[in-house]
């Protein structure tokens, strides 16, 4: 019993692995295909992309272990059930539930690899990719760090807590210092958007003059910041929410608290990322009926096409449901459970209902 179970793991491990290998080779072929517009601008070379790539694989991997964990059970498991191994462990007196907890073992390692990928790896290698990237295509860009993006322009150093969709900033904080670097003003924006010619508008500015022997300080509700500092670039300098490791997101979100701004969105972010591994478990579970049920029989062309369908509409229904839970600003532990409970349930329907 112990040889089949070590069998069924290994088959399962081997062809997810598989499919991850080729998922990771698809995306980055995209990735570089993607890249290449960028190509000799400022000093991103090819040297460069390729380095940009190579950081940005972990990432990668971690986001598509669940989807490589559905493609490799389907395929395997599939295999074994065309090939009567499934009918023959049935008939030697082992039930479906121990062969579908062989293959949640096989989950439970996929997991486990994942959660270290995704907390110790990916988040560094990610910031360090965007860096890069930033620093070839900007000279402007100093350093980014969790707390949001600082630049150096001439004497001004500008940290950008945080970036919107549309391209404006949020949180935005100007030091003016002098040649013996000493700070000479402080500016604090709440909002700032681009309105073209190397302009932006400043919205609610606080700004702040030292000098030797007072301070004084003024509120502006609006002023023009020229500046060479482009929204694209600034695009390309941030690590997405969903990019950074749990201990990241946590801190982040507290330090929002702190100041009374908005933290809906990395909390969604903080439990998706917390249940993404699970989501492995949600596959393999996905796949069962598929392999041992209403899928015996058919070809591994067939199943791998149902796999990919399944796995595109599980992603679109988590998005939607995301973006739908930040509209509405529903509950993050529900918002970042719901999608992948709802597909478990459903799996784990269909399979009694087929067996």
């Amino acid at each position: 019993m112990n040889t089949l179970r070590l069998y069924i793991v290994r088959e399962v491990l081997i062809g997810s692995l598989i499919a991850a290998l080729v998922l990771v080779t698809l995306f980055d072929l995209f990735t570089f295909s993607d890249e290449l517009k960028h190509l000799n601008k400022g000093h991103y070379g090819m040297r460069q992309i390729l380095l940009f790539l190579a950081l940005t694989t972990p990432t990668l991997l971690y986001e598509v272990i669940p989807s490589a964990a559905l493609l490799g059970s389907l395929s395997v498991v599939g295999g074994m059930a065309n090939n009567r191994e499934i009918v023959a462990m049935r008939a030697a007196g082992l039930s479906t539930g121990w062969i579908i907890r062989s293959m949640m073992l096989a989950g439970l390692v996929l997991v486990l690899m994942s959660t270290a990928i995704g907390e110790l790896v990916a988040p560094n290698c990610e910031r360090a990719a965007q860096l890069l990237k930033s620093e070839a295509l900007n000279d402007n860009v100093a350093m980014h760090t969790r707390w949001g993006m600082w630049l150096r322009e001439g004497n001004n150093f500008i940290n950008v807590r945080k970036i919107e969709d549309d391209s404006s900033l949020t949180d935005v904080r100007i030091y003016e210092v002098n040649p013996q670097h000493q700070v000479t003003a402080f500016n604090h924006a709440e909002h700032a958007e681009f309105i073209g010619n190397q302009q932006w508008r400043l919205h609610n500015l606080q700004s702040t003059q030292l000098d030797e022997k007072q301070i004084t300080s003024r509120a502006v509700a609006e002023k023009v910041l020229h500046s060479n500092i482009q929204t694209d670039l600034l695009k390309v300098a941030v690590v997405s929410a969903d990019n950074q490791s749990l201990t990241d997101l946590f801190q982040y979100i507290q330090f929002l608290r702190q100041n009374n701004q908005k933290s809906q969105r990395y909390e969604v972010a903080f439990w998706s990322r917390l249940i993404n591994p699970l989501v492995t478990f949600v596959m393999l579970m996905v796949s069962a009926p598929l392999v041992i049920g209403i899928g015996r029989g058919s070809s591994s062309g067939a199943r791998i096409l149902t796999g990919v369908v399944i796995g595109e509409m599980f992603d679109a229904f988590d998005k939607m449901t995301g973006h739908v839970g930040l509209i509405y600003e529903l509950n993050p532990i529900a918002v970042a459970v719901f999608p992948s409970l709802l597909v478990f349930l459903a799996a784990l329907y269909t399979l009694r209902r087929t067996l």
